[in-house]
């Protein structure tokens, strides 16, 4: 935790409030009802007429709750707290205009207050940090008791803690926020890009299915064989547009079901069998039977593999192993390839989303396919990880939780 984080994240309403003589109004946090309780309580134990929850900043001192006295702000170079909330000691003092590092603060000379009696615990977080203070005031001199002081430093830690839950309860409502705004995207995108592919692909199927019909006339084995290829690879499309539609608009329900690693390799290659024909590719795969969402997991293997492909070495045809093991957490997956791998230097970088690395002959894309893959193993519990094959290449392993 950062006095940054607490300064600017921890409060969740604010208001212009006045700088001492600057006739400037400056936004600063409203105080929680917790804070604000802290605060009166802090005045009950210590008997004075003012206390004050302190944040000091690079530049100014604000307070996030006061007792006796409207909250306002001042430069950190006015502030009687900031002279020595740092060391983390506390300091009480029966009459401030007596001691030399505060006999002269505009505070305690008059020009904007005369107070005498003053007391200041800092607010330290746990990793050592101090925030600012909890101080007490009078325009009197007084006194407090050693028990006195020690409950206010009681008080100054369950501050401590009230900011950090504020900050947290911050951080998670932000959270929930960014989420919501991100689903609300994916439902809004996966319905135009539903849209946008439903139609090719209906019209694609009905001119295949009237070919199918003209080649039962005119029969050739060939033909028949790739107009069979075209209309399944097009049914399997038109089943992952309404599937990815469907995910999206239940808000990324994971549907796990049993898969054969094999099978589901082999409708891939189907899928890709143009690109792997013309780049002289082959992929091998090894059989395991394992649990997870069918059409993420074709969407994961079909990126990776066509990444294989993409990114082959000039002059060696791509060759691709896909293999399957059971572990003590689950299952693993892995796609080996021979192609140009990936350094070690860019193999965390990939998995962000638009990252593209721009090496010479690399082909064209967006940069989404390796980061949907993270995104489709994270959404399984899982993790991916990028290796080095030996000798050259790449191996991608998918590591899948206890459910698979």
């Amino acid at each position: 935790m950062s006095v940054g984080e607490l300064t600017r994240d921890s409060m969740l309403s604010r208001k212009g409030l006045p700088v001492p003589g600057r006739g400037l109004e400056i936004t600063v946090p409203v105080p929680s009802e917790r804070l604000q309780n802290l605060v009166e309580l802090a005045r009950t134990v210590c008997g004075q007429p003012v206390t004050a929850i302190n944040i000091i900043t690079d530049d100014l001192q604000y307070q996030v709750a006061t007792a006796g006295l409207e909250p306002y702000l001042c430069s950190r170079e006015d502030s009687m707290c900031a002279v020595g909330f740092q060391s983390g000691t506390s300091t009480v003092l029966e009459d401030a205009s007596l001691d030399p590092r505060y006999s002269g603060n505009p505070f305690v000379d008059g020009r904007q207050g005369a107070i005498r009696f003053y007391a200041s615990i800092p607010l330290v977080s746990d990793d050592g940090f101090v925030l600012g203070t909890l101080c007490a005031g009078a325009r009197e001199t007084g006194r407090i008791s050693d028990r006195q002081r020690q409950d206010l430093e009681i008080l100054a830690a369950e501050v401590v803690e009230a900011l950090a839950l504020e900050h947290r309860a911050r951080e998670l409502a932000s959270a929930l926020a960014e989420a919501q705004r991100s689903n609300a995207l994916l439902a809004e995108f996966a319905g135009r890009i539903s849209h946008d592919l439903r139609n090719p692909l209906t019209s694609i199927l009905g001119y295949v299915e009237l070919s199918q019909m003209v080649a039962e006339d005119a029969p050739d084995a060939k033909i028949a064989h790739y107009l069979d290829v075209v209309a399944n690879s097009g049914q399997r499309m038109l089943s992952m547009v309404e599937d990815v539609l469907a995910y999206a608009t239940i808000g990324g329900d994971v549907r796990p079901a049993p898969l054969s690693l094999k099978a589901l390799v082999a409708d891939v290659a189907e899928d890709l069998a143009s690109s792997l024909e013309a780049s002289g590719a082959s992929v091998d795969c090894e059989e395991l039977v394992f649990s997870a969402d069918p059409v993420q997991m074709r969407v994961l293997l079909q990126n990776l593999i066509h990444n294989s492909v993409s990114y082959s070495r000039p002059g060696a045809s791509p060759v691709i192993h896909v293999t399957g093991e059971r572990t003590d957490d689950g299952a693993a997956l892995r796609v080996i390839d021979n192609g140009k791998g990936i350094s070690e230097a860019d193999r965390g970088r990939v998995l962000d989303p638009l990252v593209r690395l721009h090496r010479e002959d690399d082909p064209p894309g967006t940069g989404l396919g390796l980061a949907t893959c993270a995104r489709i193993v994270a959404a399984a519990g899982g993790r991916l990880e990028i290796g080095s094959a030996p000798g050259a290449g790449t191996v991608v392993t998918i590591h899948l939780g206890s459910g698979s």
